[in-house]
């Protein structure tokens, strides 16, 4: 079961995180959360610029931090690890930056302006808390923090999950954007919370 778990959690990392092309290649100003935008806004030079740093750098991050939870590969091949350990707080970093510029102008009220500028500034402080304990060698404290980081990266993901039914559910766009605003990650933090909490009762479990 658990290796059926892990093999969803890979392959929605992945999906999402090339979801982005379609943007980029597709060329439609009207598909996807475009559709919502004013063209005041598309034709916006710092807005697309932040958008397409937002999608290419998050998608890459999202694409790739799964990885990282991998024992194997941390054990075994810690090179591999560390490299794409330094590639992934780059693309978060900047994903995050440009997702916290983005939620001032997200679809809809102050409160889903308010989501999604949180979800950016939790995602740019726990990547960054994340690469100064590793800095600092302090293991178990930069553990944590990559998976607050990585919870919150896979907004991306629950997002989409989300979106759907709430559309349905209540029928209005805006009403279903502003809660998934905030559905979409706070959740993950709950269980990236619980994760932790379950590392911290292995580590102080007696070995014998």
């Amino acid at each position: 079961m658990k290796k059926i778990w892990w093999f969803v959690f890979a392959l929605l990392s992945i999906m999402i995180g090339v979801y982005p092309l379609v943007y980029i290649f597709m060329g439609d100003r009207d598909i996807g959360f475009l559709g919502t935008k004013s063209l005041v806004l598309l034709n916006s030079f710092s807005w697309n610029l932040g958008f397409y740093i937002h999608i290419v750098f998050a998608g890459i991050a999202l694409l790739i931090g799964w990885i990282q939870f991998s024992v194997t590969i941390r054990n075994e091949h810690i090179k591999i690890h560390r490299t794409i350990g330094r590639f992934y707080v780059m693309c978060a970093l900047l994903g995050a930056l440009a997702g916290i510029y983005l939620g001032f102008y997200a679809t809809g009220t102050w409160l889903t302006k308010m989501g999604f500028v949180l979800l950016g500034i939790f995602w740019l402080s726990s990547t960054f808390a994340a690469y100064f304990y590793i800095l600092r060698k302090e293991l178990i404290r930069h553990q944590k923090m990559m998976v607050y980081s990585y919870a919150l990266c896979w907004a991306a993901v629950t997002l989409r999950i989300y979106l759907p039914f709430l559309n349905i559910i209540f029928s209005e766009f805006i009403t279903a954007y502003t809660i998934v605003a905030w559905l979409c990650w706070v959740p993950n933090m709950a269980m990236a919370c619980w994760i932790n909490r379950r590392t911290d009762r292995k580590i102080s479990d007696p070995i014998f």
